[in-house]
């Protein structure tokens, strides 16, 4: 029993492994495409519309309520130490350095990080993808440049309009659900609020567009298996650009903010 489930451990770990090997091989290729290649514009262009123009409406919505409910629990605690006028800076520091980058990754991952993965998953099983490179096409110039890179340039575009709509969503809970000042609010986010934070979470929001493009890129093209084989795919692409995001947010938050 022991051997069998140091066996079962062994066997995943090399699975593992592999599977970052793989990954870091697929994402070196890619790199490689970007500054080798000529890029394709239009497709480039198609990319941006359909990661950050397409999910404009998600990421404000997701920022809006972010930031009432964020203000609405900071009122709870604050308002004990009649502190009500550091709600405003709480609320737009949280949600400039930390919780609209990651709310946007996460919900683009969700949208955009499965339908990459669908999509190219769907043309490895159609062997679309084996024709492109029977007629000497480069596949990662073709398929994965341009998504990668709408996902670094457009990411921190629609995570600016989360910030300020997050930050719209806790005004507005502040002074029409609390009544408070809404002058405390303002100059409060003026003083502590500084360009280095809007900085950060932009940075951040470019990091995580890569990762969920790579990862979405990368399991639809190790896609087997038939129809199967893409909800497999589609599935882990969601699952692990989510937790490489959480994990990377850590990182990118101790370097970026260590400061501070």
């Amino acid at each position: 029993m022991i051997i069998q489930f140091v066996n079962a451990v062994g066997e995943a770990s090399l699975k593992a492994c592999n599977r970052v090997g793989e990954y870091g091989e697929f994402v070196a290729q890619t790199i490689l495409s970007i500054f080798s290649k000529r890029i394709k514009v239009h497709k480039l262009f198609v990319q941006m519309e359909s990661i950050g123009v397409d999910s404009f409406l998600i990421s404000v919505l997701t920022g809006v309520f972010a930031g009432a409910v964020l203000t609405l629990q900071a009122y709870y605690g604050f308002s004990k130490f009649g502190s009500e006028n550091m709600i405003g800076p709480v609320v737009a520091l949280s949600l400039t350095r930390e919780l609209a980058p990651v709310l946007t990754g996460l919900m683009v991952a969700g949208r955009c990080g499965s339908g990459i993965a669908a999509e190219i998953g769907t043309m490895r099983i159609t062997e679309q993808i084996d024709a492109l490179e029977t007629l000497c096409i480069n596949v990662f110039q073709y398929l994965m440049v341009p998504r990668v890179l709408a996902g670094i340039i457009i990411l921190p575009f629609v995570t600016m309009f989360s910030m300020f709509f997050g930050i719209v969503g806790g005004y507005v809970v502040y002074v029409y659900v609390y009544n408070l000042n809404p002058v405390d609010f303002v100059e409060g986010i003026k003083k502590m609020l500084e360009l280095s934070d809007i900085r950060g979470g932009l940075i951040k929001s470019s990091v995580f567009g890569f990762i969920l493009t790579t990862i979405g890129s990368f399991f639809g093209y190790q896609t087997r298996g038939g129809a199967k084989g893409v909800g497999i795919s589609t599935t882990q692409s969601v699952v692990v650009a989510s937790i490489m995001i959480l994990v990377s947010n850590y990182f990118l938050s101790t370097m970026l903010f260590e400061k501070t």
